[in-house]
């Protein structure tokens, strides 16, 4: 028999044995520090653009989850030392405590919302204190902290070193000082070797892209020329705070289950399920056993591998409500346009929300999508993607991302747009914007710069596009249309007159009555809308137009759509009937050359909420009508229906909510009445 087997000690001629002796654990710190690229420090460009990235994320993080409107100072200098920069951002969040300050910027992986199930930009710990690493790894020199949570309290300045092989805080410094320019906030300052540039995937097109899905911010930035820029906040809504949330069952992964399983501190499967995941009622948890061939009394810490995997399957099979909403916070549709409208002046701006939360992997997620149509915008280049998550503009990795991918597997040659070889990033004067909110991101490496391909993500950015895109085909058509007749009637108009005054002149008589020659040349009905809004009133003013262009009198319905959050304040002249929520006009015997003129106030609604005027004719032949669409009742039913059971499914969730809570109401019941009698009826 072989000595080692026999318990002696191995020959250290071995090489396994010398092989041995190298092997040791490495913190966490000391990996990304020799692996920094994975963080974003791959570049001294990226360097300075990430340094403040995080900063600002932070900043902005702490504000929301405080209710205060934030306002960023974001400031580049340059050091005397080449390539050497003083990045500095100021904001006027809560402020931190004194204990957590060395902890938050001086340690990796530390951080109030890594197991918090709900949005935020932050997930991991990393992102800050990785800037206080790359600092010290590149000038040596140590990252300053200021801090104050309140007026009447006294501000604390630290300055600290992160001390990578034992991932812990080093503290050079800390005093007392006085702040007064602020009653809180937080201020960091780091110095960094780094390259400054303007341009894309700067740090100034970072922070405007931050100005379009937080329009709830001002920053002001100062480059390091001096140069000072100042992003206005559109609006004084601070963003709904997030709630946390249980994991949803829907796409939890088999490992996941196990774990939970054996955490829990619940004695019955079926009080696991309801405990420990969100939207299972106990009715739910019974179904699931049930499905599952699980008995409802057995402990979740005894359960098998294959009984997980029966449990991952009963997920799908029985009925869930999806996750709340309450733990996501997106931008919304009016204000995503606000921001739009800020940066990118243009023709057309649609956007829109995912009506419902997804699940992918147990993880919440909804997505919002917006388009910027015509302007000054590029028409012989590829659109431009603006790509952003949990609020967070994703620059860099482009094509890795699941945003990407989505757009590039849209045939927009349906849409209006040119794409070479019906697949690719399309051309056009167009800016898509596209924002993913999530309790957790599936980014593709800590720098967070791209989304994995997630299947479920990738359906719901490909539907909130093609939502976008459908409207924006139907606001070309109808422009080109209108754009159309509108030159061919100024063409006539200059043409026929002059022919007529000729033909009078040679023939010698009277110039003769042209104007229906014209009607008869143009034969179409031209329909002009113009909105405005009266800031005073908070009202929306649509004046509408109808011309007879044709050779014959024309009887038919010309209708406008209501949106379903707006209120009717006037209509005149007074409508035949309102349909659903379409106001209808009859058009009677409107004559050749006759125009007729309508005017609608709406109240109720946000000045960017409506710049699009929905109309419809019906009772006529649509190719003689420019500026409205022929009205489908199949098409518009069917519109109507979706929306009607997004509405429902809301319902049904409030619904199932009430009888939960009456569920453990009577189970209460039973357990104070033991078998229903209550203490009275005993006595």
């Amino acid at each position: 028999m072989d000595e080692h087997t026999e318990g002696t000690k191995p020959d250290s001629n071995y090489i396994a044995v010398e092989l041995a002796k190298k092997q040791k654990e490495i913190s966490v710190a000391e990996f990304f520090e020799r692996n920094k690229q994975l963080l974003g420090f791959d570049s001294l460009t990226r360097a300075v653009l990430t340094s403040v990235k995080e900063a600002v994320d932070n900043a902005l993080d702490a504000c929301e989850e405080a209710g205060i409107l934030p306002d960023l100072v974001v400031k580049i200098e340059p050091s005397p030392k080449k390539n050497e920069f003083v990045i500095t951002v100021e904001d006027n969040g809560p402020g931190i405590v004194k204990r957590q300050i060395p902890h938050i910027f001086g340690r990796l992986l530390y951080g109030s919302r890594f197991h918090a199930v709900r949005q935020s930009r932050g997930q991991q710990g990393i992102g800050i204190s990785a800037v206080v690493m790359y600092s010290q790894l590149t000038t040596g020199k140590p990252s300053k902290i200021i801090s104050k949570i309140g007026p009447d309290q006294p501000a604390y300045e630290v300055e600290l070193f992160l001390d990578t092989k034992k991932n812990l805080p080093e503290v050079v410094r800390e005093e007392v000082r006085l702040w007064n320019e602020k009653d809180h906030g937080t201020r960091f300052q780091s110095t960094i070797v780094g390259r400054y540039l303007r341009g894309k995937q700067s740090v100034m097109e970072y922070l405007k892209e931050v100005a379009i899905v937080n329009p709830h911010v001002h920053i002001a930035f100062m480059e390091p020329d001096g140069t000072v820029t100042e992003f206005k906040r559109a609006t004084d809504k601070i963003p709904k705070p997030c709630t946390e949330i249980k994991p949803h069952p829907q796409g939890i992964e088999l490992g996941t289950l196990l774990n939970m399983a054996k955490a829990t501190n619940s004695f019955k499967m079926t009080t696991f399920l309801e405990t420990e995941f969100c939207r299972v009622s106990a009715r739910s948890a019974s179904q699931i056993c049930e499905a599952a061939l699980i008995d409802e009394d057995m402990r979740p810490q005894d359960m098998n591998l294959s009984q997980a995997a029966r449990m991952i399957e009963s997920f799908n099979t029985v009925k869930l409500m999806m996750p709340p909403t309450d733990c996501l916070s997106p931008i919304g549709e009016i204000l995503i346009k606000k921001g739009m409208k800020k940066e990118k002046p243009a023709d057309f701006v649609v956007t829109h929300t995912r009506p419902k939360p997804s699940v992918y992997s147990g993880n919440p997620f909804q997505v919002e999508a917006g388009l910027v149509y015509g302007g000054d915008l590029p028409k012989d280049e590829s659109i431009q993607i603006l790509r952003f998550a949990n609020r967070i503009p994703l620059l860099f990795q482009q094509g890795a991302c699941v945003i990407t991918k989505a757009v590039e597997d849209i045939n927009w040659k349906r849409y209006g747009l040119d794409q070479k070889g019906g697949k690719g990033i399309p051309v056009g004067p167009v800016m898509l914007v596209v924002h993913v909110a999530s309790t957790k991101i599936p980014y593709t490496s800590e720098s967070k710069e791209a989304i994995a391909e997630v299947p479920e993500i990738k359906n719901e950015v490909e539907l909130a596009i093609r939502a976008c895109a459908k409207k924006m085909c139907a606001h070309i058509r109808k422009k080109k249309k209108y754009k159309r007749m509108k030159e061919k009637e100024t063409l006539i108009r200059q043409i026929i007159p002059l022919i007529a005054q000729r033909s009078a002149k040679i023939v010698g008589k009277p110039v003769p009555d042209y104007e229906s020659i014209i009607a008869k040349i143009m034969n179409s009905v031209l329909i002009d809308d113009k909105i405005e809004f009266d800031p005073k009133k908070a009202q929306h003013v649509i004046t509408l137009e109808v011309m007879n262009y044709t050779k014959a009198g024309k009887t038919f319905d010309f209708m406008m759509n209501v949106p379903t959050d707006a209120q009717v304040v006037a209509v005149d002249p007074k409508p035949q009937a309102v349909e659903e929520q379409n106001i209808v006009w009859r058009v009677t015997h409107l004559k050749m050359l006759e125009r007729k003129a309508f005017r609608v106030v709406l109240s109720g609604m946000d000045q960017d909420a409506y710049d699009e005027n929905e109309l419809y004719v019906r009772g006529i032949d649509p190719e003689l009508v420019s500026g409205a669409e022929s009205f489908d009742a199949e098409a518009y039913a069917a519109k109507r229906e979706e929306e009607a059971d997004d509405e429902g499914d809301e319902m049904e969730g409030d619904e199932e909510e009430v009888e939960e809570a009456g569920e453990v109401d009577e189970d209460l019941e039973d357990e104070d009445g033991k078998g229903g009698k209550s203490d009275d009826e005993e006595g």
